[in-house]
C-alpha cells in the first residue's frame, strides 16, 4: 500500500496529482491557486490527511541542458519547505516538457489547454507521480534525481 502525491509547482498554481493504493496509476486531483505560503501549505496538509499521505513528489523544471535552474531552485526550496511543514520525505522527478505533454493530451481530448490551464497543472503533475511510479518499477531507471540541497533550501 502506497500513498504519494505528485505536484507540479508554477508560480501561479500547484498541480496536484494522487495515485491508488497499490502504486499502479496516477491521476490528478486538484489544482491550487497559489496565494501564500500558509494557504498553499494548508490545502497541501488537508489532502495529505485525507489520503494517508507518505510523501511527495515534485516535478523539478530542469533546464533543456539539463542543469538546476533558477526556477529548479524556487522549487525545490518551496518543497522543502512544504515536507518540513508536513513531515513528509520530499523527492523530486525531472519534469522537463511535461506540462507541454499535459496541453497535448488536452488538445487530443479537443479541449483547449489556453482556457484550462489548472487542468494542465493536474495532468502534469499525475504524469510527474507516474514518472515516479514506474520507475519504483524499474530500479534501474533513472527518472527520479535528487538534486543536493541548495542554500536557499536549507534555510
Amino acid at each position: 500500500m502506497i500513498s504519494v502525491l505528485g505536484l507540479d509547482v508554477g508560480r501561479k498554481r500547484i498541480g496536484v496529482a494522487g495515485c491508488d493504493r497499490l502504486g499502479q496509476l496516477a491521476t490528478g486531483l486538484r489544482t491550487i491557486q497559489r496565494r501564500s505560503f500558509a494557504h498553499d501549505l494548508e490545502q497541501l496538509r488537508q489532502l495529505c490527511q485525507e489520503r494517508q499521505v507518505e510523501r511527495l513528489v515534485v516535478g523539478l523544471p530542469y533546464t533543456l541542458n539539463g542543469e538546476l535552474g533558477s526556477q529548479a531552485r524556487q522549487v525545490q526550496h518551496l518543497a522543502e519547505r512544504f515536507g518540513k511543514a508536513l513531515n513528509l520525505p520530499v523527492e523530486y522527478v525531472d519534469e522537463r516538457l511535461t506540462s507541454f505533454q499535459a496541453e497535448e493530451i488536452l488538445k487530443q481530448r479537443g479541449r483547449s489547454p489556453r482556457r484550462e490551464k489548472a487542468l494542465v497543472d493536474q495532468i502534469a503533475a499525475a504524469l510527474i507521480l507516474q514518472q515516479w511510479l514506474d520507475a519504483l518499477k524499474q530500479p534501474g531507471q533513472t527518472t527520479v534525481v535528487t538534486p543536493r540541497p541548495t542554500a536557499a533550501a536549507t534555510d
